[in-house]
């Protein structure tokens, strides 16, 4: 069956109405019956609690405490990279944007534009860059954290669809990244800057931030923007900046310049959060 084909139903779901349902369940405090499906989830994903902070299963309240749970102290060391992996995941696509547009998979690319939000400007600062996506499968550890410091200065919450982010569905959905519901995290480093989408799917019921907290819900369909004075948000490399209910991507942007990413790094290898992403080249 072709990737086109194989996504077809999603076209017709109602893909709002159930993550709008599945977030409401996933924040429901379910007693016994929120643990026998917090052990379900465990056993058919292969979680590992025990990197856990808390690997306790029956003391989650709701499955999205479960699903937001943080590790053990210690459990991902930091690379000494000028990037780090931001998440635990797979790796979708990463290398050069060619001029703005960016590879999605094979007769797939977008515009660093359409990405944004249509901030041709904001855009514009990556041309012939880089960029970096990265897949979070429902077993992984839903946290995403600083690929290195920055200093935030703008969020944007696009509205969207709600597609699987799946590499099925990245394969077979034109465009899906820049047409998915998406939180663009704006942020200066001392290299310039960079941009962190936190890119939504079909079941996440919402994505936070660490200094806003929720962002989605509400979804008023329309785009909202809030901006940040120099040092309101400052964020160190490998500090938690925000995450996901329920598995989904993340993609970056950096500006154009000598860039070398991770010689180990190749499309579906597994990464986990805090190994070495890339190294900026003299």
């Amino acid at each position: 069956m072709s990737d086109r084909l194989a996504v077809l139903p999603q076209y017709l779901l109602p893909k709002q109405a159930l993550t709008a349902l599945a977030g409401k369940l996933a924040s429901l405090q379910g007693g016994s019956l929120t643990t026998a499906a917090i052990r379900r989830f465990v056993a058919r994903y292969s979680v590992h609690m025990a990197e856990a902070a808390n690997p306790d299963i029956a003391s989650y309240a709701t499955f999205n405490d479960f699903f937001t749970r943080a590790l053990k102290p210690g459990a991902r060391p930091l690379a000494q990279a000028d990037l780090i992996c931001p998440v635990d995941g797979a790796i979708s696509q990463f290398g050069a944007i060619d001029k703005d547009q960016i590879f999605q998979a094979k007769g797939h690319r977008y515009s660093t534009t359409a990405l944004v939000g249509g901030d041709a400007q904001l855009a514009a600062r990556f041309d012939n860059g880089h960029f970096a996506t990265l897949y979070l499968s429902p077993r992984d550890y839903h946290r995403i954290h600083m690929p290195c410091a920055g200093e935030l200065t703008r969020m944007v919450h696009v509205p969207g669809d709600l597609f699987s982010v799946n590499p099925t569905t990245a394969r077979g959905v034109p465009g899906l990244f820049a047409r998915n519901e998406r939180v663009v995290c704006v942020f200066e480093s001392a290299d310039g800057p960079f941009v962190l989408v936190l890119v939504g799917a079909t079941i996440v019921g919402s994505m936070a931030t660490v200094w806003h907290g929720l962002v989605n819900p509400p979804r008023p369909g329309t785009l909202r923007q809030w901006d940040y004075a120099a040092g309101q948000v400052r964020l160190g490399q490998g500090d938690e900046m925000g995450r996901f209910l329920l598995g989904s991507t993340v993609v970056m942007l950096f500006p154009q310049g000598p860039l070398r990413f991770n010689p180990q790094w190749a499309p579906a290898r597994p990464i986990r959060l805090g190994e070495e992403m890339a190294q900026r080249v003299s």
